[in-house]
């Protein structure tokens, strides 16, 4: 991506990658670095990984430093993006996850504002449409992976916007 990533200046400050014991102090912390990962994911359009690959990526690891945040604390971080509700855990081992830098209802509004702004309600989309047709290039949800897509357009539906069905060549949506 022709975009850098402008990192923040915690990032260049040692004791960011250990978890501080001051409570308001590590909630300050615990922000940061749940905006530093949305904002990372988010430019370089990255909506799933493991956790071995977030440890060993430069989104956990500042080489200039030669620092890293250690398993427990990226763990930590995970886990308070999981409350926020930014990502979900893909296996039970908590070894995966799906990074959601929008909710599911953000991207859902998103969707639909299309749908309505190009008078395209009642029509039905596969969801290939939806995120790699010629219609959708300018759009944020061009490019968008199945797993999120299906979540927001389930937001959608429990919104009665839309509704999920089986079309010939896959899965598709109506939107209403």
């Amino acid at each position: 991506m022709a975009t850098s990533f402008e990192w923040p200046w915690q990032y260049r400050f040692p004791p960011f990658f250990t978890l501080q014991p001051n409570v308001d102090t590590r909630q300050k912390q615990l922000a940061a670095w749940c905006s530093l990962v949305l904002s990372f994911c988010r430019l370089h359009r990255q909506s799933s990984m493991t956790v071995m690959e977030a440890q060993e990526s430069p989104l956990f690891n500042n080489n200039k430093l030669q620092r890293k945040l250690p398993m427990e604390s990226i763990q930590i971080v995970l886990e308070e993006l999981r409350k926020k509700g930014n990502l979900e855990w893909l296996d039970k081992n908590k070894s995966s996850f799906l990074i959601m830098w929008r909710r599911p209802e953000e991207w859902g509004k998103l969707i639909y504002q299309w749908v309505s702004q190009s008078g395209q309600n009642n029509s039905v989309f596969t969801f290939y449409e939806l995120t790699s047709g010629d219609d959708t290039e300018d759009e944020e949800f061009h490019g968008l992976d199945e797993a999120t897509l299906l979540r927001a357009l389930q937001a959608l539906q429990l919104e009665h916007k839309a509704e999920i069905i089986t079309v010939s060549d896959g899965r598709g949506v109506k939107f209403f």
